[in-house]
C-alpha cells in the first residue's frame, strides 16, 4: 500500500548516529500498560525494525494467539493485529499516523512529549464480528539525535460507539485537541462514493477503480465529480486529504 511504504520510509530509522535509550525500560512499561488497563500493547523500535507485543485477556475478546508474552517480530507493523482491523478504518489509521509524524517532526523536541493520537477503529473480535476499539498511540524520540525511536500503541475494547470523531491528536498538557476530522464525510458521501474516494487515496486510476467496482469508468469519472462538488474541492485527491487529513 502506497500510504504504508510512504509511513515506513519516515518511521525507520536508518541513520548511522544509534539512539541511547533503554528499550527495557519501555519494554517494563508497555507491559505494566497492558496489565493495568487490560489492553493489548504494542511496542515498535524504529531503530530494529521490530516490535514487541504484550497481551492481556482483551488479546482473547479479540480472538489474538496468547502465546510467549511478549511476542517479539521482526517488523514495526503488527499484522497479526492490523489484518483484524476495518480496511477502510486500517488505511485511516496510516494516514493519521504519518499525518500524527509530520506534525510532530516540525516541533521543537521539548514539545513533542505532550501529543498522542486518540482514535476508534473497528476490529474483528473472537466470533469474527467487528467491534468497536480505542486505539492511543505515543511516539519516543532519541534524546541524542531527535529521531524517533519507539512508538507505543495501545489497544482497548471500547463500550460503545461514541460520537467523538475518528481521529483526534490531543495535548494531554493543556487538555485540548489539537487536531480532528475536518469533515463529517460519511454523512456527506453516498457508500459508492466513499468507496471510489479510498480507491483514489490508494492511487488507483479511474480504469482500475471501475475493475474493482465493476462498474463503468464513466460512472467512475461521474461519482469523481459528484465528490468535488459534495465537497467543494478542485481534484479527487485533495479530496481525500481533506477528508483524512
Amino acid at each position: 500500500m502506497e500510504i504504508r511504504e510512504q509511513l515506513s520510509d519516515k518511521l525507520l530509522d536508518n541513520t548511522s548516529q544509534k539512539c541511547i535509550l533503554n528499550i527495557e525500560i519501555y519494554k517494563e512499561r508497555a507491559l505494566a500498560y497492558a496489565q493495568i488497563e487490560s489492553a493489548v500493547c504494542v511496542l515498535s523500535d524504529m531503530q530494529e525494525n521490530k516490535s514487541y507485543i504484550y497481551k492481556s485477556a482483551a488479546a482473547e475478546e479479540l480472538g489474538l494467539s496468547k502465546s510467549e508474552n511478549p511476542t517479539e517480530i521482526d517488523s514495526i507493523w503488527e499484522e497479526e493485529m492490523l489484518k483484524k482491523i476495518h480496511p477502510d478504518d486500517r488505511l485511516k489509521k496510516y494516514i493519521h499516523e504519518l499525518r500524527f509524524f509530520r506534525l510532530l517532526d516540525a516541533m521543537k523536541m521539548t514539545e513533542r512529549t505532550a501529543y498522542s493520537v486518540v482514535s476508534k477503529i473497528r476490529m474483528k473480535d473472537k466470533n469474527d464480528q467487528y467491534r468497536w476499539v480505542k486505539h492511543r498511540m505515543f511516539y519516543i524520540y532519541s534524546p541524542n539525535n531527535g529521531r524517533l525511536r519507539l512508538a507505543l500503541c495501545l489497544y482497548n475494547i471500547a463500550l460503545t460507539s461514541s460520537h467523538a470523531p475518528d481521529f483526534m491528536i490531543i495535548n494531554a498538557v493543556k487538555g485540548k485537541v489539537v487536531v480532528k476530522d475536518k469533515l463529517d464525510y460519511k454523512s456527506i458521501l453516498s457508500p459508492r462514493e466513499l468507496e471510489v474516494l479510498k480507491f483514489v487515496g490508494e492511487g488507483y486510476s479511474s480504469k482500475e477503480i471501475a475493475g474493482l467496482l465493476s462498474i463503468s469508468i464513466n460512472t467512475v469519472s461521474r461519482h469523481r465529480q459528484n465528490i468535488l462538488e459534495k465537497l467543494k474541492v478542485k481534484n479527487s485527491t485533495q479530496a481525500f486529504k481533506d477528508s483524512f487529513y
